[in-house]
């Protein structure tokens, strides 16, 4: 199954709603990464979109957003600038800590590699930073501007054509962009630095990648991205970058910066929930396995994973199921296939006149059989006898007493 990124929101730094999408791995995160994107693209280009799928399908939880005045986030492009840039990328991880877990990896293409440099520092959970066909300079980002530099000096702005988009340029821009040292920040980076770059990109030449290379100190890594294109259209280009950049952080971000917890020990037929953010998300434990529960966006949750009830059908849907199959296989039966369809609703308790609870309901758990095969109805007949014998529903039918004590270990 492939990772389903969801809309999110949250507010930038000059208080902006901005749009992101969180693309998260089937089952708990081998680490979470924020993603900033190249110069006036959006989270939502093709390089953006593919590598967040491609390390999502690599057990890494990827943000990414538009920056001010881009894409579907609030405020005005024209009153943006690198430095404004920098502050959003700062909010997002501070967004994605209080959600969910701070980011662990930061990666950045083109400029956002530039602005992934510069924000690492301010982010705490950040332990290893990859930069993709970035500029050592974000001053480099002008030459994109052409004969419009001149006249956005003398008359305050201008409006210049971007990737066939036009976007107004502020005076303060420049200067902003000018103003930068980032080679200095490079140098006191201490995160490990992975630089990814084609050595034939016509938009940014590998040289600004040495530079980059330079100024940092060790541990860091360089991989050449052969004929890739700047913006990585090709799908091959993309999945290599996500495929060394997952193999690459594994080394660093496991250590001590809130990976996803080892799976506890459980006891055989027992389990154990664990909290995994603040909001709804929980671990789950068995014995053998872990997984997640969640509730649904509409009451808050991130829908990661099934809610309570649906685990609740879960249990018994796949003990109906076996104990079907169990039985027709012994009886040697012609059960080609059986299909269980639950849900479960609340209905007023029509025998209940006498009950002291004026509003009294009971609790339904509505389950549908679908048996496949060349079964005759005596058959069939039985097989959904045999459904109301599983043991899950003998349990819920039982006299079910559920027990509970305080402990003071966690």
């Amino acid at each position: 199954m492939s990772a389903r990124p969801l809309r999110v929101a949250f507010p930038g730094a000059d208080g902006q709603e901005l749009a992101a999408s969180l693309t998260l791995p089937e089952g708990i995160p081998r680490t979470w990464a924020l993603f900033a994107h190249c110069f006036t693209c959006g989270k939502d280009s093709l390089a953006a979109a593919r590598l967040a799928g491609a390390l999502a399908a690599r057990g890494v939880a990827v943000l990414r957003f538009d920056f001010t005045g881009l894409g579907a986030s609030e405020g005005d492009f024209a009153n943006t600038h690198f430095t404004s840039n920098v502050e959003d990328l700062v909010a997002a991880a501070h967004w994605l800590a209080e959600a969910h877990e701070g980011p662990t990896l930061l990666v950045g293409h083109s400029l956002g590699g530039t602005a992934v440099l510069a924000a690492a520092e301010r982010i705490p959970s950040a332990r290893a930073v990859v930069t993709i066909g970035a500029p050592a300079d974000p001053a480099h980002v002008l030459r994109q501007f052409g004969d419009a530099v001149p006249e956005i000096e003398r008359d305050g702005s201008a409006e210049v054509d971007l990737g066939g988009r036009p976007f107004r340029i502020r005076r303060s821009f420049l200067e902003d962009l000018r103003a930068q040292r980032l080679e200095e920040r490079v140098g006191r980076l201490r995160r490990a630095l992975l630089v990814l770059h084609a050595p034939g990109d016509p938009v940014v030449s590998v040289d600004e990648a040495s530079r980059i290379f330079l100024a940092a100190k060790h541990p860091k890594s360089f991989v050449s991205l052969d004929d890739a294109d700047h913006l990585l259209t090709r799908r091959a280009d993309a999945e290599y970058v996500a495929e060394v950049v997952a193999a690459w952080a594994a080394r660093y971000v496991s250590e001590g910066a809130a990976p996803a917890p080892e799976r506890p020990a459980v006891g055989q037929g027992a389990l154990r929930v664990e909290e995994g953010d603040r909001k709804f998300l929980r671990r789950l434990h068995a014995d053998d396995h872990s997984w997640l529960a969640d509730e649904p966006e509409a009451v808050g949750g991130g829908n990661r994973g099934p809610d309570p009830y649906e685990l609740l059908l879960a249990s018994l849907g796949a003990c109906t199921s076996m104990t079907l199959r169990s039985y027709a296989n012994r009886k040697r039966w012609p059960l080609d296939d059986v299909v269980v369809e639950l849900s479960h609703r609340r209905e007023h308790a029509a025998d209940c006149e006498a009950c002291e609870e004026a509003e009294r309901r009971v609790e339904v758990l509505a389950r549908r059989i679908h048996l496949v095969g060349d079964l005759d109805p005596e058959q069939r007949a039985r097989l959904l006898e045999i459904a109301d014998r599983c043991s899950v529903h003998r349990t819920l039918e039982g006299e079910l007493q559920i027990r509970t004590e305080a402990s003071d270990e966690p």
